[in-house]
């Protein structure tokens, strides 16, 4: 007969792990929605900023620019900056970009590049640190909600990484979110710069709303005017253009390395979102099936005393 006292201590047990895996889903749940605000109070920056590099792209050919961040080298060595995070409880979140990252750089053996790891989260320098690869650095202190001063320190970094020559391109290896149950890995080319990499395209802001008690996310296109206007060919621009091209190209770059934080740091939290929602459902269903066990013993051991109160009532007659 099983024993009563270690069901109810079961049942006791997964009942206080639900509530921290509910607890923990409610704070992922918080810090989406402040990832979220931060998306949306950096845009005007961004969209103005892509305003600008677009039209002066429209006065300039950019290949007869003669800056570093726009220089094509024959490529040797190609620096990976890979996303992870610093926590584990999110699912394959962290599993995903090891994997992406280590396909990447399997694709450039074969194509026989060198490369450099730049890992950014404990979980990928855990990982890579023990297994013999090349890494210039780690960083593993970024915040859950990253910061703009967080990514200009990182950034000032990797532009130094490139214009040393150290690399020939950089790639930002990160998970794209796509939903609050499913994210990808993908890959970004950083530097150098592109005439395509500054054209402004239909871009997508993800919402967190509640619905019936429950989470859900909402997207919204979001289009820039960019596009469709230019600077006048008789304005006269008080410093050369040049000059103010490279002042603002790595103001593009790290706004770009900004979106790519918070595209990363969306994707984990709605991933320990998910398996903390799930780890409370197993944990709801476990409760229910140690219920009905605790009941089914209690009922028999009720019956098993009364059986043997009958029993002793007849011999006693």
């Amino acid at each position: 007969m099983p024993n009563l006292k270690a069901i109810r201590d079961r049942i006791k047990s997964v009942k206080n792990t639900r509530k921290i895996t509910e607890a923990m889903r409610l704070v992922a749940a918080a810090k989406v929605r402040r990832a979220q605000e931060q998306v949306l109070a950096t845009r005007p920056f961004a969209d103005r900023l892509a305003q600008v590099l677009y039209r002066l792209q429209s006065r300039l050919q950019f290949e007869d620019v003669d800056l570093e961040l726009l220089k094509n080298r024959d490529v040797k060595t190609v620096g990976l900056i890979v996303f992870s995070g610093d926590r584990g409880l999110c699912g394959a979140y962290n599993g995903n970009v090891i994997r992406r990252a280590e396909m990447r750089a399997k694709e450039l053996e074969q194509e026989g590049l060198k490369y450099e790891y730049a890992l950014l989260g404990r979980k990928a320098g855990q990982y890579f640190q023990r297994r013999n690869v090349p890494i210039a650095t780690t960083r593993t202190d970024l915040g859950q909600i990253p910061s703009a001063e967080e990514a200009d320190e990182i950034v000032d970094t990797i532009l130094g990484w490139f214009i040393s020559g150290k690399v020939d391109r950089v790639e930002l290896i990160y998970t794209k979110f796509v939903s609050l149950i499913s994210s990808r890995p993908v890959i970004q080319t950083l530097l150098p710069l592109t005439p395509q990499g500054l054209e402004v395209v239909d871009d997508e802001v993800f919402r967190l709303t509640t619905s019936n008690g429950s989470f859900n996310v909402a997207r919204e296109k979001v289009t820039s005017s960019s596009s469709e206007a230019t600077f006048p060919r008789d304005m006269i621009f008080e410093q050369d253009p040049v000059q103010i091209l490279e002042a603002l190209l790595p103001l593009f770059i790290k706004n770009q390395f900004l979106r790519a934080l918070q595209e990363s740091a969306a994707s984990e939290l709605a991933a320990r979102m998910t398996a903390m929602s799930s780890a409370s459902d197993n944990a709801s269903q476990m409760i229910n099936t140690l219920t009905l066990s605790y009941n089914k013993a209690r009922q028999a051991a009720i019956t098993q005393e009364l059986l043997e109160v009958v029993g002793g009532a007849e011999a006693l007659n």
